[in-house]
């Protein structure tokens, strides 16, 4: 009976490590179309190229709230797993709004946008060598 239940927490863990990739994936595609934008707001784009990127942003946000949400589920299901250590996820994937204009503010959000691009692809990274770790249990 054990080893249903253990069985049972593995495999509740992995469908949400599945659900936190999901959502990190699509932050990650987000930002970096986000930092496209911006790239182009910065080098001669128009109002218009900025409220692109904005929207873009305002999504990448959002899939990163749902990310934050759904590593707390991960989280969560790895406590029922013997053997494997949770993830962190305190103050992980921060991500401010910037709706300034000009360019030394674009810079900024560029900067922004690359720093939350690698905590995305770091948090990828940690959900994935852990989903191995369980499906090899």
């Amino acid at each position: 009976m054990t080893g249903a239940i253990d069985r049972r927490e593995i495999n509740e863990a992995i469908n949400a490590a599945d659900d936190a990739l999901i959502h990190l994936q699509s932050a990650r595609k987000c930002l970096n179309s986000a930092g496209n934008w911006g790239l182009l707001d910065m080098f001669g784009g128009d109002w218009i190229t900025g409220l692109i990127k904005h929207g873009k942003m305002s999504k990448a946000e959002s899939e990163i709230e749902e990310a934050r949400y759904a590593l707390q589920r991960f989280s969560k299901e790895l406590r029922d797993v013997q053997g494997v250590s949770s993830i962190h996820i305190n103050d992980f994937l921060t991500f401010a709004d910037f709706f300034f204009d000009g360019f030394v503010a674009d810079v900024l959000v560029q900067s922004k946008i690359s720093n939350a691009k690698k905590q995305c692809d770091d948090a990828i990274r940690q959900v994935e060598q852990i989903k191995s770790k369980l499906e090899r249990m």
